[in-house]
């Protein structure tokens, strides 16, 4: 069964627009399994694929899971081989999805086009390929470029030092064609690109000796996490700029650029402190970036730390570029900003889910200039919410939000231990995206902790047509640039 070409020929959809109206509703969605810590030597991770089709009698329910042939790889994000980038190209076609590990140094090729019910390994990138040939280790965020080649951003090198690269991979036989960059960044971690505006703009997590051994706030102290945006010329793949967001930007994590291939602005959340900064080009061309949300901390008691931040650790926007949505870890919320005027976002829909801070819990809230009294538990099908809102999915439409709750598996044995032995968890967030609000389906629930070989975490979310954050548009050729 071939997944079907969106709106004419090539993959994906001529515009933004395109895809929010006409895209079809989501049926199915992949989302990387991850065996906990404690059992890391037992079983292999597994891309599981969930039925979403409120018609169809298997809703709600694990209806393939395709097992990795190697253990304690860390399956994360995942990409795709072609999107909207490629759209008009019909020798292009949606078919392989990326899954890169952020441990193991590997990345595995799965075949959704044979079967997009029933995925299969098509290929795997070994972690002596990214070693010996681009010298990177740790990938993570996968786009597919233009040209039909892969680009994928790595955090480390196979020492696990900190080390910003890019892997360029074929995007048929995906053998590693060596590093995009001119010279090694600092950090790494996510990206976006514009080539009509001649920019790549990069994020720092850590170095990956820091970040896997669990959270240390020694580890930020000592440097071992980032606080940059690396702007890079995507014509000569050389860094430009860095641009420090200062104490207020600790841990940038994902980035969005407008969706609006001509917009010359975007948002990046900033975990650590709890911020969404936009970055933008200034009239003078240089690239620059504010703070434009700032989430307070929780005084605390009961907890590893007497503040407790709200721990950003997703954001997307909408398709027409009308919302942001991200989700605090910690907190226990996923909040959704009117971002029509880009400089003063405005809270429209706010929604708890969890977390660190709900009533009957061990942790207890001295001061908190946001709310009157700890939230409480949540529950859905009778189920209460283990964890927080973590990764984030806005289906085309803009009217569903899918959420799944692990960060990653040594940070999820400090903050939510629960998740280990009992698993993750996925449900939808309804969105009203006239006026904004944010309600919890009632009706639907994924319950990792049952799954066969035991309790699984569970992390991003892709839908087989392409989404909000796996597709880049480019503007046309044909319209040039003013600046």
């Amino acid at each position: 069964m071939a997944l079907a070409s969106c709106c004419g020929g090539g993959p994906g959809y001529a515009t933004p627009l395109d895809a929010m109206n006409h895209g079809p509703r989501e049926k199915l969605v992949y989302v990387p399994c991850i065996t906990p810590t404690s059992r890391k030597t037992e079983c292999a991770d597994y891309l599981a694929t969930i039925d979403v089709d409120p018609n169809s009698p298997t809703y709600a329910k694990v209806i393939h899971r395709l097992y990795m042939p190697n253990k304690g790889d860390e399956l994360h994000h995942s990409g795709w081989n072609a999107c909207s980038s490629c759209f008009g190209d019909p020798s292009k076609s949606r078919n392989r999805l990326i899954l890169p590990c952020i441990n193991g140094d590997r990345v595995y090729v799965v075949d959704v086009g044979t079967n997009e019910r029933e995925p299969r390994l098509f290929t795997s990138v070994e972690p002596w390929q990214l070693h010996n040939k681009a010298n990177l280790g740790a990938p993570h965020t996968t786009h597919c470029l233009g040209s039909g080649e892969v680009l994928i951003s790595c955090m480390g090198d196979e020492n696990e030092e900190g080390k910003g690269g890019f892997v360029l991979l074929d995007g048929q036989s995906f053998i590693v064609k060596g590093t995009w960059e001119k010279k090694p960044l600092e950090f790494g971690y996510d990206y976006w690109y514009q080539p009509y505006h001649n920019v790549l703009i990069s994020t720092e997590w850590g170095a990956p000796k820091a970040f896997r051994s669990g959270f240390n706030p020694q580890h930020v102290a000592d440097g071992l996490y980032g606080n940059h945006l690396n702007v890079m010329d995507w014509t000569t793949h050389e860094l430009i700029k860095r641009i420090d967001l200062g104490p207020d930007g600790k841990l940038p994590l994902e980035i969005r650029f407008l969706h609006d291939p001509t917009a010359t602005e975007g948002y990046v959340g900033c975990a650590l402190s709890s911020t969404v900064f936009r970055f933008f080009r200034a009239p003078n061309g240089q690239w620059e970036a504010e703070k434009v949300i700032s989430i307070p901390p929780k005084k605390v008691t009961g907890w590893a730390m007497d503040t407790m931040p709200g721990l950003i650790t997703d954001i997307l926007i909408s398709l027409d570029d009308r919302y942001l949505y991200f989700s605090n870890w910690l907190h226990g919320d996923i909040r959704q900003y009117d971002i029509t005027d880009r400089r003063n976002p405005k809270l429209v829909g706010q929604v708890f889910l969890g977390g660190s801070v709900c009533k009957g819990g061990s942790v207890k809230v001295t001061s908190d200039p946001e709310l009157k009294s700890q939230p409480d538990p949540v529950y859905v099908k009778g189920q209460r919410l283990r964890g927080g809102p973590q990764m984030i999915q806005l289906s085309l439409d803009g009217k569903r939000l899918y959420v799944t709750t692990s960060l990653f598996a040594k940070w999820d044995d400090q903050f939510y231990p629960e998740l280990a032995k009992e698993g993750c968890q996925m449900y939808i967030l309804d969105v009203n995206n006239v006026t904004g609000g944010l309600s919890l389906n009632p009706n639907f629930l994924v319950d990792f902790g049952k799954e066969p070989q035991g309790p699984m975490l569970a992390h991003e979310v892709r839908y087989p047509g392409g989404d909000c954050s796996s597709d880049i548009w480019l503007a046309h050729t044909g319209v040039k640039n003013k600046m």
